[in-house]
């Protein structure tokens, strides 16, 4: 009796704590930030660029995911939109891992496939690791515009032009409101194409 209340007492306590930090969302300066985001990424579609994903473990996850909602369809059939996921090309991640280490895989792959007017979103929900600063560093340098999707601790704009901090402080919240506001993004631009 004692294990199947403190289940319930576990699942209670990661729905309320959900809904709080999606209520935080509801603040001006969350939406302001998600709208900002919004018109870079319509921007640079108008302009024939496209939006470039990034991230590691469940950011990976939701790159792909994000990625795959604008180049086939969210909520309406309409023509595809250009966005790519640098964690998705097995035999370039392992070799250029290989070759020159972990913390090259996207770098590499935005100097390739990258150019000035795209716009990198890179997922990381603490925000330190190494691939994605690398990526953010490269991305910079080429004139691409970089948007750290991390979590609410950390406030560095480093190699930045925009940070989205998730007001939440466990990994798992932080990706939940990731990837609800990657689908208010996507809902947006294919509003707006």
């Amino acid at each position: 009796m004692v294990k199947i209340s403190k289940n319930k007492e576990i699942i209670n306590h990661n729905i309320i704590q959900s809904i709080q930090n999606l209520e935080s969302l509801k603040l001006p300066r969350y939406k302001k930030i998600i709208f900002d985001i919004f018109k870079i990424c319509l921007g640079a579609i108008k302009n024939q660029n496209k939006i470039i994903f990034c991230g590691n473990g469940g950011s990976a996850a939701d790159s792909q995911h994000l990625s795959a909602e604008l180049v086939s369809k969210f909520l309406k059939i309409r023509k595809p939109l250009p966005a790519i996921a640098l964690t998705t090309n097995t035999s370039t991640l392992t070799s250029i891992s290989n070759d020159f280490g972990y913390e090259h895989i996207f770098s590499k792959q935005i100097s390739a496939l990258g150019k000035k007017g795209d716009v990198l979103i890179a997922i990381s929900t603490s925000g330190k690791s190494k691939n994605v600063i690398e990526a953010l560093k490269v991305a910079k340098k080429k004139g691409i515009f970089t948007i750290l999707f991390t979590g609410e601790n950390i406030k560095k704009k480093q190699n930045c032009n925009l940070v989205f901090n998730a007001p939440a402080k466990r990994v798992d919240r932080i990706q939940e409101i990731h990837i609800l506001v990657g689908h208010i993004l996507c809902e947006l631009i294919e509003k707006d194409t």
